[in-house]
């Protein structure tokens, strides 16, 4: 009997040991507010490539302008051509940041 249906057996044994102890509740994760300038700081520090190629970019950027004003064409125009350098390399350091982020979070 036992031997045509091997399925009745295995829970009639479990049923057998008892009812299975209860389950404690695990306690809720807590997560604080996080402001502005706590974000931008943890930010910062995960990724500081970022902000310093904002700051590059808006550097030449003004610079580029007072010589533009200036009168100093051939300046101006080198200084966005940087501009245009700094920007794409602040673009590589965001995607380079985001694939870091999840190659980190897959392990």
């Amino acid at each position: 009997r036992w031997l045509r249906h091997p399925e009745r057996a295995v829970v009639t044994l479990a049923m057998a040991a008892g009812p299975p102890p209860p389950l404690e509740p695990s306690p809720l994760p807590t997560f604080t507010e996080e402001g502005f300038t706590e974000k931008f700081l943890r930010k910062t520090r995960e990724n500081p490539l970022v902000p310093l190629g904002c700051l590059c970019t808006v550097g030449v950027l003004a610079y580029g302008i007072i010589c533009f004003k200036k009168g100093n064409t051939r300046r101006s125009q080198l200084m966005m051509r940087a501009r245009v350098l700094f920007q794409g390399l602040t673009i590589v350091s965001v995607v380079g940041g985001m694939v870091a982020t999840t190659i980190k979070s897959r392990q």
